[in-house]
């Protein structure tokens, strides 16, 4: 069986140890170079012409965001994926604008390391889902006044009602109490000026937050 090629970037030689060791076991998956600055991910991209290079974005000399854009300049094709401790959105945009396929946070479980790599490989972009929520939130509240009065965990909340949860799967889903799902429930009905689930069902079909 082939296995995917990658190429490890990040200037902390014992983190890049801990993502040899984690990847060590998947059998798919091959650690075939690893680079501690941008400069170094540029040239080792060219000499192994790996599959997916996994690269943090806060490197010595040549940031990752640049060496992403050079990267891509030599090979529109490949793929990278930002393992990063940055959450914050503008670092998603600026590494997804540079050409980055898939961003992860490091705070997310490790095991999912794996499952990134294996999904851009496919050719499948991956942004781990906290991230998912945060940027759907931020796009949404941009598209429509009306949802900009929903606050980060009201959104959530309406995301699920959109897709059909009642407050008691809410409740179980989201680890608060049935009471608290209700009144979440509430309060975004009186902020939308809408009556019924179905209604919320509707507005997130129009904002293509859930298909119809």
């Amino acid at each position: 069986m082939k296995k995917i090629k990658v190429i490890l970037v990040d200037d902390h030689a014992v983190v890049r140890a801990g993502y040899k060791i984690l990847l060590k076991n998947i059998d798919a998956i091959e650690v075939v170079a690893e680079a501690a600055d941008g400069e170094d991910a540029v040239q080792l991209s060219k000499n192994y012409n790996p599959d997916v290079i996994v690269m943090d974005i806060s490197l010595p000399g040549m940031g990752g965001i640049e060496a992403i854009r050079q990267i891509i300049l030599l090979d529109g094709n490949a793929k990278i994926l930002v393992f990063s401790m940055h959450e914050e959105l503008v670092f998603v945009e600026q590494a997804l604008q540079a050409g980055a396929y898939g961003y992860m946070t490091k705070s997310a479980n490790p095991q999912l390391l794996s499952k990134a790599i294996k999904q851009i490989y496919n050719g499948k972009k991956y942004i781990d889902d906290e991230l998912q929520k945060r940027m759907l939130y931020k796009k949404s509240t941009e598209d429509d006044p009306q949802l900009s009065d929903l606050s980060t965990r009201e959104f959530q909340i309406f995301c699920l009602l959109a897709e059909g949860l009642t407050a008691a799967e809410i409740s179980k889903q989201l680890s608060i109490s049935y009471k608290t799902a209700a009144n979440y429930g509430t309060q975004i009905k009186n902020k939308l000026n809408v009556t019924t689930v179905a209604d919320i069902a509707r507005i997130a079909i129009r904002h293509n937050i859930i298909k119809a």
